[in-house]
């Protein structure tokens, strides 16, 4: 599978060190080494802002989506290839899940993590097979891996299910890892009662 577009879910915030952002901007030049379109929240401003900027000076195709309300407070970018202003967020997200054909995480908040779980359970149910990764910039994710292993040991989710999330810290390793996955992501079989653990 060759990636057309790849959704990312970031900031909106830089962070409190240059490494965020600095990083943002390495992920996005690997994807213009394979010209990698972005698709992404939207916004100007944070993480989400260092990343449309770096693909659109790289000639990358950016598609932003974005709910009305944050429209409204002026947070939209203006220089998007494109720029969808949807109803709600869910209807956010469900945009950029057909636009894309992966999922990357940068360091974030709520909402970043919002996005990048709805995605994963709906690769869970078997609704998408399309890659979910983490960049795990200076060790950001560490914790949040923890506890998904933790929901392993303790049988809350399946090591099947564990394995839908990818993870490197560094950018071109991170493309390699999801290439290689993209052909073929475990799930269970499709039920009439999926096992959501």
């Amino acid at each position: 599978m060759s990636f057309k577009r790849i959704a990312i879910f970031c900031g909106s915030m830089t962070g409190n060190e240059p490494v965020f952002a600095n990083q943002a901007r390495a992920l996005v030049a690997q994807l213009a080494k394979h010209n990698i379109g972005v698709v992404y929240g939207g916004g100007r401003i944070g993480l989400m802002g260092v990343v449309a900027d770096a693909a659109l000076d790289a000639g990358l195709e950016v598609v932003g989506v974005i709910p009305h309300a944050l429209m409204q407070k002026e947070l939209g970018h203006g220089g998007c290839t494109q720029l969808h202003v949807v109803d709600t967020m869910h209807q956010r997200k469900a945009l950029m899940s057909e636009l894309a054909d992966g999922f990357i995480a940068l360091p974030g908040g709520f909402g970043t993590a919002d996005e990048m779980f709805e995605i994963l359970t709906w690769a869970q149910l078997g609704m998408h097979q399309k890659p979910c990764a983490l960049l795990n910039v200076q060790g950001y994710f560490d914790g949040l891996l923890r506890w998904l292993d933790e929901a392993v040991a303790r049988d809350f989710l399946r090591p099947l299910h564990r394995e839908l999330l990818l993870c490197h810290d560094d950018p071109i390793h991170l493309l390699a890892v999801m290439q290689r996955a993209a052909a073929h992501i475990p799930h269970a079989p499709a039920t009439s009662a999926p096992d959501i653990r």
